[in-house]
């Protein structure tokens, strides 16, 4: 039996476990799955202990991802444009790293039926959750990626990476007398129950709104964008399942179906 861990800190509210657990029975696939809290400075050394134990592979959570990325012997061109790991496959003595959220994020976005070739797109922020996802982005062909962000110039910086890209950066001001097809928020305005920076004139009937984080309700930006009667209001759990589902096709080569455990997700959600 292969073994696989999550490691984060905190790490008990992961869903990692479920999902991989699932695909694993759906795919027959003899793999063990499980969560592992690590101390700030300890994850390399457990990671270590892993490999020396047989591990064939790791997703790296908050706040790793770095520590991850540092560790790795090869990466992904989504890792290195990212700057951040969050799936690590031990094979022959080597680190291959990863990311899988941006693939995550637009297989939801397919799944939903969203135009993004040829749409215009606004991510929200320029963190580790925006940079993770935009070379994603861009290779669905989109007419113009806009980053905002509250401070421009962390927005301006990840825009030199992507030279002869349609991609721009711009304040909140500028963003807000624009028009867009698609609205990302990869901030964690919704985890805090703060809104973001988004004038109700950007958000109209034509719009798809999509918010990385999920939870119970729906987020302040969701609540948002369902009462200006957006287009389509998506929340971040099918990119939860679409990221995992990308990193056990790393894994094993087989490509799980999300649906039903996305559906199962959903339910658990709402009790």
């Amino acid at each position: 039996m292969d073994k696989y861990l999550v490691y984060g800190n905190p790490i008990k509210q992961s869903k990692s476990p479920f999902i991989h657990t699932a695909f694993a029975k759906d795919t027959h696939q003899d793999i063990e799955y499980k969560s592992q809290i690590a101390d700030p400075d300890g994850f390399e050394k457990a990671v270590e202990a892993f490999i020396h134990e047989g591990g064939k592979g790791a997703n790296v959570t908050a706040p790793f991802k770095e520590q991850a990325m540092a560790m790795c012997d090869e990466l992904s061109e989504h890792a290195k444009y990212s700057g951040a790991v969050n799936t690590l496959t031990f094979n022959n003595g080597k680190i291959y790293g990863d990311t899988t959220d941006g693939v995550g994020l637009v297989n939801d976005l397919i799944s939903h039926q969203v135009q993004l070739d040829g749409s215009r797109i606004l991510l929200i922020g320029a963190g580790g959750a925006a940079k993770g996802v935009i070379l994603p982005l861009l290779n669905q062909n989109p007419k113009q990626l806009t980053l905002v962000n509250r401070t421009i110039l962390k927005a301006e910086d990840i825009v030199l990476q992507y030279s002869g890209q349609p991609i721009k950066a711009m304040s909140f001001s500028e963003a807000n007398e624009q028009v867009f097809d698609i609205i990302i928020n990869a901030t964690s305005a919704g985890l805090s129950g703060e809104g973001v920076p988004i004038s109700s004139a950007v958000i109209t009937s034509n719009t798809v709104c999509y918010d990385m984080t999920y939870g119970k309700h729906l987020t302040p930006f969701l609540q948002m964008a369902t009462e200006l009667k957006a287009k389509q209001v998506i929340d971040g759990l099918g990119m939860l399942v679409g990221q995992a589902a990308e990193s056990f096709y790393l894994w094993r080569g087989v490509r799980p179906e999300t649906q039903n455990v996305l559906n199962n997700l959903r339910k658990e959600l709402n009790q």
